[in-house]
């Protein structure tokens, strides 16, 4: 894990610069298209949340997440002559994937596959095939294939936007903030002592950063076994904040820039004053900074663009986290690398 880790900024500089002629055929396809639906699962789900955001933020198309079960099980009878469907896997290989982007297509709609195996059944089917160039990847936990989806979405979005080389210059410096956060490992230390100290956590994001915050959440639960809530700020306001004690390490993300930045500055206060065990914060502003109580770095990149790099941190403390909790971070208890929704598709392993 923490190899793959480090090789991420060559991932994302040779993803980002092979998917970019892909514009052209991205902007035709989507051009009689009214909405963009995404269809993934796990960390590919994750992605498709940034993906959506931008899409509806930077490029002012309406988008949504499908859920797959409406055709694997529903088989519903949509009318998708007006969608573009995007379907998000790793491996490609995933069964409902590679049927929901089969049923999107018989229902009318235009398929994008994004996926890190050109050979794979999903980038096969697909009208435009977003291949990522992540590499193989080992580890269990997705990482460099998890950002180089990211950068897969900012690519699409920045193709149906009305300036389709608006976002070219800040995803230029994404290779570099990565690795900058990598070798510097701000606080990284201090986050994973936090969190090991007890197996109580919420995280916590919000607008381009939620699929991050679910994603943080997602890999400390998946690597290092400890029950995790994901919470928007907005839903975390509306109740579960209320459980916030002593016995709980929150984990908040934010860019360094945009309007979110002030309301998660007050999240941090608000969690403190609540009697928080700790607050850690990754990214934000020099405010967000002074309002946790361990800051970890997080990127020099403009709000649209930093999940990309956001996420880099949370890899770090993630991986430092389970070597102190004496798990192994590469194959973490009872996963597997392609997952199949249902055990009778559970044939790949």
């Amino acid at each position: 894990m923490a190899r793959e880790i480090a090789e991420q900024p060559a991932a994302l500089a040779r993803t980002i610069e092979s998917l970019r002629p892909e514009r052209t055929a991205l902007r035709k396809l989507a051009a009689d298209r009214r909405m963009v639906l995404f269809v993934a699962r796990g960390s590919s789900d994750n992605a498709a949340i940034y993906g959506r955001y931008l899409l509806e933020v930077h490029a002012g198309i309406a988008s949504g997440l499908a859920a797959p079960s409406v055709a694997t099980h529903y088989h519903a009878q949509l009318d998708l002559s007006e969608a573009l469907v995007v379907c998000v896997s790793q491996s490609g290989e995933t069964q409902e994937i590679v049927e929901t982007q089969a049923w999107a297509a018989e229902r009318g709609a235009r398929t994008v596959a994004v996926t890190n195996d050109g050979g794979s059944s999903l980038a096969g089917a697909a009208d435009v095939a977003l291949v990522t160039q992540a590499g193989t990847e080992i580890a269990v936990p997705a990482t460099k294939s998890y950002t180089a989806q990211l950068a897969a979405m900012a690519v699409l979005a920045g193709a149906l936007a009305p300036e389709p080389e608006a976002l070219d210059r800040d995803l230029d410096q994404v290779p570099d903030e990565v690795e900058r956060l990598i070798t510097q490992r701000a606080g990284v230390e201090d986050a994973a002592e936090q969190l090991a100290s007890t197996a109580e956590a919420l995280v916590s994001g919000r607008g381009i950063v939620f699929g991050t915050a679910l994603e943080a959440a997602l890999k400390i639960e998946e690597t290092c076994l400890r029950p995790v809530r994901g919470l928007s700020y907005a839903d975390l306001r509306h109740g579960p904040i209320a459980v916030v004690d002593a016995e709980h390490v929150a984990l908040l993300l934010s860019a360094a820039d945009g309007p979110m930045v002030s309301g998660m500055t007050d999240l941090a206060h608000d969690l403190d004053n609540r009697g928080a065990a700790s607050v850690i914060g990754i990214g934000g502003d020099d405010g967000f900074a002074d309002a946790v109580d361990v800051h970890v770095a997080g990127p020099a990149l403009p709000e649209l663009i930093a999940p990309l790099a956001l996420i880099v941190p949370a890899q770090l403390i993630v991986e430092t986290l389970a070597r102190r909790l004496g798990l192994n971070p590469d194959a973490p208890r009872g996963l597997n690398k392609v997952t199949q929704t249902d055990p009778s598709d559970d044939h790949e392993h």
